[in-house]
C-alpha cells in the first residue's frame, strides 16, 4: 500500500475554513480585535466592537431569561392550565338563574370570560413585562393567587 505525503493524512482531520478568524467568537472580521481601553478610559466590555456599537450577539443575551425564570414560568404555565380546567368544571356545574335573554347572555359571558382569564392574564403578563423578569414573576404570582378558581377548590356546587 503507498504511502501519501504527510499533509493528506491530516486533510482528514480539517475541514475546509477551520482556519477562517471569522468564525471566532468576538470577532467580525479578520484582523479587527476588540478594543481594549485603560481602566477609567471608558468601557472595557469585550462586546464593543470597533465602531463603538455593542455586539448584537449580547445584545440579544441580555434578553434571553435565566434557566431559573423558565423554570418558574413553566410552573406558573401549569398552574394556569389547571386553573383554565377547574374553571370549565366549574362553569359547567352552574345553572343559569337568569329569565331574560340579556340576563342570560351576560351571565354566559362571564362564565366564559371566568374561564378564560387564567390564559388571558399569563398572556398579558408575559407580553407587558419583557424585559422586567422581576415584575413579570411577581404579576405571575399575583396572577395566581387572584384566579383561583375558589369554587372548584372548595367542590361548592351550585
Amino acid at each position: 500500500m503507498a504511502r501519501n505525503d504527510g499533509d493528506d493524512e491530516d486533510e482528514a482531520l480539517r475541514w475546509d475554513g477551520d482556519d477562517d478568524a471569522t468564525l471566532a467568537p468576538g470577532w467580525r472580521a479578520v484582523g479587527t480585535p476588540v478594543p481594549v481601553t485603560a481602566p477609567g478610559e471608558g468601557t472595557t466590555d469585550a462586546a464593543a466592537s470597533v465602531d463603538g456599537e455593542p455586539d448584537g450577539d449580547t445584545a440579544d443575551a441580555a434578553d434571553q431569561p435565566g434557566s431559573a425564570e423558565l423554570v418558574l414560568l413553566g410552573v406558573f404555565g401549569g398552574v394556569y392550565l389547571l386553573y383554565t380546567l377547574g374553571w370549565i368544571l366549574s362553569v359547567l356545574r352552574v345553572q343559569n338563574p337568569a329569565a331574560d335573554p340579556v340576563g342570560q347572555f351576560m351571565f354566559s359571558l362571564g362564565l366564559w370570560l371566568a374561564v378564560l382569564a387564567p390564559a388571558l392574564w399569563f398572556g398579558v403578563t408575559f407580553a407587558l413585562t419583557r424585559g422586567r423578569p422581576r415584575a413579570r414573576l411577581v404579576w405571575m404570582l399575583v396572577g395566581a393567587v387572584v384566579l383561583l378558581p375558589v369554587a372548584f377548590v372548595a367542590g361548592v356546587t351550585a
